[in-house]
């Protein structure tokens, strides 16, 4: 048996792994204009998003990508070209999105293109990561998202009972690569900027996670997000509503108690509008 070691799954290359993927492949290559303000700017992020997924969440918005076979596989020499294309464009950084499958070729990448980037590299992750030491150096800004706090829900949603544990672990990575988080004429240049999605039925556990980055990450932002979509549930019931006005706010004011420095949606991002089309 050979095992794959790109991601905690550790999947037997020999048979179907659970990202879907065994070559490079890319859905899409667009300016993205709806990540958080100091990402997005006016002209936008250069998002590359990546073909299947590790996680594979029963609520994913991008589901299309995540589980489906949309996209077109690439070489090395293509995603460079790509790369450098979005960035003539003049978008604000090159923004990875959900490649933790693809690690190994992303920083072989990143390693020959490294020079001839004038803008930061985003590292878009659902913090579920294997050894990001690969890419150390080249990545200048770790988004990642930080889902559950409770593996018995982390089993239930996405089927890994260990991505507590993993993205503590991760994340812990990301901002030793980084530092602080440096800012410049309303821009993210460098740092660490962690996600959390809150679910329907769940801010305790959300509460528990500003609770924990509080305490553990104190150099990285946070961004809470109301975005929660129902109609792309695939998963148990209770997930078949939006996110409520209170369960939101008692997330956001107790990160605000905290002291924790990021964004917050409006409640209007709950909606499936702002899904890009795959």
């Amino acid at each position: 048996m050979t095992i794959c070691k790109k991601c905690p799954r550790g999947c037997d290359t020999d048979k179907a792994r659970f990202c879907g993927m065994d070559e490079l492949k890319v859905a899409r290559v667009m300016p993205h204009y709806y990540e958080e303000p100091v990402i997005s700017g006016k002209n936008g992020s250069g998002a590359i998003f990546f073909s299947g997924c590790n996680l594979r969440c029963c609520y994913c918005q991008n589901m299309p990508i995540s589980r489906g076979q949309k996209g077109e596989f690439y070489t090395k020499e293509r995603l460079e070209n790509e790369i450098l294309r979005l960035q003539d464009s003049g978008v604000h950084n090159i923004n990875l999105v959900t490649a933790a499958h693809f690690i190994t070729e992303v920083a072989e990448v990143l390693q020959k293109v490294r020079q001839k980037l004038k803008i930061p590299v985003v590292y878009n992750s659902s913090g579920y990561e294997g050894d990001i030491s690969v890419l150390d150096g080249l990545i200048d800004v770790y988004l990642p998202d930080f889902k559950y706090m409770g593996s018995e829900i982390a089993a239930k949603y996405s089927a890994a009972p260990d991505y507590p544990e993993v993205a503590k672990r991760v994340i812990r990575r990301m901002i030793e690569q980084t530092g602080e988080v440096v800012i410049e004429n309303g821009l993210i240049k460098r740092g660490v900027i962690i996600r959390h999605l809150v679910l329907p039925g769940h801010r305790d556990d959300s509460i528990r996670i500003v609770e924990y980055i509080a305490e553990h990450f104190p150099l990285a932002y946070v961004s809470i997000m109301s975005q929660y979509t129902p109609e792309f549930n695939v998963g148990p019931h209770e997930l078949d509503r939006k996110v409520t006005s209170f369960e939101y706010n008692s997330v956001v004011d107790r990160a605000a108690e905290l002291g924790l420095k990021g964004f917050m949606q409006e409640r209007s991002s709950a909606s499936k509008i702002y899904t890009p089309e795959f």
